[in-house]
């Protein structure tokens, strides 16, 4: 069996600055790819200061053991944070390892397709979502962003976030148009950035209905609309949201309230009469158990490389079965994570749709990795390679670019 010869990190800072991408080597010659997302320098510290003395030497293919052991490692200090994140990419490398050494895509391994191949819907991010942009006078690098924090975005190609704002009917054609049959929007973000998000006036929520009002009467029903809050309300202000959200029709208000309280989200989905999603902001299954115990949520949002890898998500997914609640996987990030999800959703039932970011993937993926994801008609197609079926390109891990560091056995 495959033993870990040596682990590497890259931070992508020209391209995406909170994104870390790990590659794991193994005596065989195969390398294992992963990535995680926010934080990226404090990730670097956890993998190779910590992490690469449990992992180097060890026999990749023990998946389940690492996890374990690595976890109740960093539960023993608190609640994992930054350390499921570090885990997540260590796990999914390993998963992408193991595909390898078997000669199978990862959905085969964790039993084979149930979904041969899995639906989508566009968040409406531009480009630079997440990811470097410039400022107005494209002399110097902007900041990145903070996490969480959703952008007004600019005009221009691919700008879905502009133009899920300012020109709303057109962008639901043009999407419709490709296949894609779902688009999430976070229309009242502007309206927090301006005053905050313990009260909304009336007139501010009227002016975000406009966008939205706009696509139900240039599509109808054609598309379904995913609401963004970015857990940024309060139970009244969420409260008055969903009743004016009400007559959109929305397929599902994700994030409205922090999930901190379970409680609280819990009395906010019965008060507002529409379905919820909760949250990609939930780090482990145990976390998805207190919420499922509270009827808090009609649909789990699972981000594989925050809440544990593959190994975690899949466990996350099959939890969610047993109450008869769909899961949906996130991503807004890294490649890496999106095909984490894909190998997850094709081996399930129980996933209903792979979020995508068109404009990330038309402009900087092909920057970080070998092979594309295949969209036809609105669904992801299944990779056939083995392993995750895709591959950080090794330019990103030369020394001296890109705080390369390098752990070695």
């Amino acid at each position: 069996m495959p033993k870990i010869t040596a682990i590497e990190t890259a931070i992508p800072s020209g391209i995406m600055p909170n994104l870390i991408l790990v590659r794991i080597h193994t005596d065989a010659g195969i390398i294992g790819c992963g990535e995680t997302y926010y934080t990226p320098h404090a990730i670097e510290g956890l993998i190779h200061d910590w992490m690469a003395e449990r992992l180097l030497g060890a026999e990749a293919t023990d998946i389940e053991s690492h996890w374990r052991f690595l976890y109740e490692r960093c539960a023993a200090f608190g609640a994992p944070g930054a350390e499921m994140r570090a885990l997540s990419a260590i796990d999914v490398a390993l998963w992408d390892i193991l595909g390898q050494e078997s000669g199978q895509p990862v959905w085969k391994l964790l039993g084979g397709a149930t979904q041969r191949n899995v639906r989508i819907y566009n968040t409406c991010g531009g480009p630079g979502y997440g990811a470097i942009k410039q400022d107005s006078s494209q002399t110097k690098q902007a900041h990145p962003g903070w996490p969480g924090y959703g952008d007004e975005g600019d005009p221009g190609p691919l700008q879905d976030n502009w133009s899920s704002i300012h020109a709303a009917g057109d962008l639901a054609e043009e999407l419709i148009s490709e296949g894609i049959t779902g688009m999430k929007m976070w229309p009242f973000d502007r309206y927090v950035h301006r005053s905050g998000a313990l009260y909304m006036s009336p007139s501010d929520i009227e002016e975000g209905m406009k966008p939205l009002r706009e696509i139900r009467d240039r599509v109808g029903d054609k598309i379904e609309i995913m609401i963004e809050g970015h857990a940024f309300f309060k139970l009244p202000t969420a409260l008055r949201l969903a009743e004016a959200l009400k007559e959109i029709r929305p397929l599902w208000l994700e994030d409205f309230i922090s999930p901190d309280n379970i409680n609280t989200l819990s009395d906010f989905r019965a008060k507002s009469g529409l379905p919820i999603s909760a949250s990609e902001m939930l780090l482990g299954r145990n976390s998805y158990l207190n919420l499922l115990n509270a009827n808090a949520a009609d649909y789990i949002m699972i981000d594989p490389t925050w809440a544990g890898g593959i190994s975690e998500t899949r466990r996350i997914i099959e939890l969610a079965q047993a109450f008869n609640i769909p899961a949906t996987m996130h991503d807004c990030t890294g490649p890496l994570t999106l095909y984490s999800g894909l190998h997850c959703a094709a081996a399930s039932d129980n996933v209903v749709f792979q979020e995508t970011v068109r404009a990330h993937i038309r402009t900087f993926y092909k920057d970080l990795i070998d092979r594309q994801p295949v969209i036809e008609e609105g669904r992801l197609q299944l990779p056939t390679d083995a392993g995750l079926g895709t591959a950080l390109l090794p330019e990103l891990f030369q020394a001296g670019t890109n705080q390369h560091r390098l752990s070695e056995a």
